[in-house]
């Protein structure tokens, strides 16, 4: 399955320059709903610290079904406005999110 390469831009990369958003729509790979049906035994979050950027603009996973997530995990959450492929719109924000849970990893005691 794939996202219609017309609608690509607005539904999964809406704040991504448009020739970017071109070539992801270019590059998507297949996937099937199969994946959606996967059982995880033992899921990371329930043992481990987790970190949460919500992008508020996402179309694919709607930023209250992103919050849910976020607090079912326990996960330190932080919102940004952007879209489902704010990886590549806001790197930064998500650098800094990385930056911040392994900082608060050096000080948890072993």
């Amino acid at each position: 399955m794939l996202l219609d390469k017309e609608k690509f831009a607005a539904s999964f990369v809406a704040d991504v320059a448009p020739a970017a958003a071109a070539f992801l729509a270019d590059a998507q790979v297949p996937w099937g709903l199969e994946a959606l049906n996967g059982a995880v035994t033992k899921p990371a979050w329930k043992s481990k610290s987790s970190w949460y950027l919500v992008a508020t603009s996402d179309k694919m996973i709607p930023p209250a079904a992103q919050r849910a997530m976020s607090k079912r995990a326990g996960a330190t959450m932080v919102e940004v406005e952007g879209s489902h492929a704010v990886y590549v719109s806001k790197p930064d924000a998500v650098a800094q999110l990385i930056e911040q849970a392994a900082k608060s990893l050096e000080r948890t005691p072993r």
